[in-house]
């Protein structure tokens, strides 16, 4: 059995608490925190464990072999590394940090300590997403011409103001570095590294620091043209969240609200993996999709020695730092250059 503990028991940390239970028999869940000691106790109290609002007691008290980070973005690297210095494996939400200081500090905390750095990325595992990767790696779209990304997405106000730390530049970023972080995400890993990036962003109708619209065109090493396009004003929900891929010999358009759903699937040639594209559509009432249970098995086979981590620090880092050449470009009108550590 692995120990694991959780720190962070807002919105996200539901889906942790849900593979716990499909997990039982591999996963012991140990303790749990939040500085509102409610919310930690409501999941103490259902898992039989204790509940903590001091982040350092549960660290000094209680015996963990991986903790998994939920707390605010921005707080990622601190909480990971207090973990790390106790030579426990981290597993963070997206993103592991907000800034590449914070990304770097994390991924040297666990290096130093020869820890684990797992950084969730659970959409790479949705069904539709994978049967796209398996295409791309067979190379059926010959040269891709252009990738797309969506994110038509609806945050009233009232999710803003329900915690404080939302929308804030030092724990949150804005639609780009949270809600849309799995799609930049998605985008660099299906076509592959960004030279540069230009990018316009705006604060339209929230009452936020950040940024709740914005557009990026992005120019791929490989000559592709790539467009992210995020708002946060969809009216009057959630109306997309989709990956599109055109190439010489292909159209695919994986869709739905949470890239769930292939509603393009085009190759000149046939290949087997065409007969599962209707079985790989699923329903899902949440943007997270299934994909925290897979990435979960597979945190516990690295940790048994059985796998190689799907995304670790080092991949983690990766979209932060387009996303950040996202807003440098927003910010400067200008055109930013990749990767941020050379500039």
């Amino acid at each position: 059995m692995i120990r694991v503990g959780v720190v962070g028991c807002g919105r996200i940390s539901e889906r942790h608490f849900e593979v716990f239970r499909e997990l039982k028999d591999r996963i012991k869940l140990v303790a749990v925190c939040d500085k509102i000691k409610e919310k930690a106790e409501r999941w103490a109290d259902e898992f039989g464990v204790t509940g903590y609002a001091d982040y350092a007691e549960m660290l000094d008290k209680e015996t963990f072999d991986l903790m998994s980070i939920c707390t605010p973005s921005g707080l990622h690297p601190k909480h990971g590394a207090m973990a790390a210095n106790k030579k426990i494996n981290v597993l963070s939400e997206k993103p592991m940090a907000v800034t590449l200081e914070g990304a770097n500090e994390l991924i040297r905390a666990c290096d130093d300590n020869d820890v684990k750095l797992f950084v969730v990325k659970q959409n790479r595992l949705n069904p539709p997403i994978r049967l796209l990767k398996k295409a791309i790696d067979k190379n059926r779209f010959g040269k891709i011409f252009m990738a797309n990304a969506t994110v038509f997405w609806q945050r009233p106000q009232d999710y803003y103001n329900a915690a404080e730390w939302r929308g804030k530049w030092e724990f949150d970023g804005g639609a780009f570095m949270n809600q849309a972080s799995h799609y930049v995400d998605l985008i660099q890993w299906l076509v592959g590294p960004v030279d540069y990036v230009t990018a316009v962003t705006g604060t339209l109708a929230r009452q936020i620091e950040t940024e709740d619209t914005g557009a990026a065109l992005l120019k791929f090493r490989s000559g592709a043209i790539g467009v992210i396009q995020v708002t946060m004003l969809t009216y009057p929900k959630n109306y997309e969240g989709s990956i599109t891929i055109l190439g010489e010999t292909g159209t695919v358009k994986i869709g739905g609200n949470a890239v769930n759903k292939v509603e393009k699937w085009d190759f000149e040639k046939y290949d087997d993996d065409d007969a599962a594209v209707n079985d790989v559509n699923y329903s899902t009432k949440s943007v997270y999709g299934f994909g925290h249970k897979g990435y979960y098995e597979n945190v516990l086979d690295v940790l048994k020695n059985k796998s190689k981590a799907t995304t670790d620090g080092r991949e983690g880092k990766k979209s932060i730092e387009l996303i950040l050449a996202i807003y440098k470009s927003a910010k400067a009108k200008s055109i930013v250059p990749l990767p941020l550590d050379n500039n």
